[in-house]
């Protein structure tokens, strides 16, 4: 049996303001990719977030996109 398909999207971008969430360029976007479960987004999430840690205003997000596709999704995780 195979896992059920959870679309996660992770992007990042500097931001205008350490705490908040308005990016500085929309045009800078870096879309790290679209992974078909949370490990592996949290995985390449991880990944790019320590490998920008000396630009405080950088960051990067993971998109539960199956949540959006499908809001009545009960997947019980994270």
């Amino acid at each position: 049996m195979t896992d059920k398909q959870l679309l996660h999207l992770v992007f990042g971008g500097e931001l205008e303001e350490v705490e908040g969430l308005t990016f500085k360029d929309l045009d800078k976007l870096d879309i790290v990719g679209i992974y078909p479960n949370y490990a592996k987004a949290h995985d390449a999430w991880k990944a790019k977030a320590q490998s920008t840690v000396d630009n405080a205003e950088m960051r990067y997000f993971i998109v539960h996109m199956h949540r959006l596709l499908d809001p009545d999704t009960d997947t019980g995780a994270a």
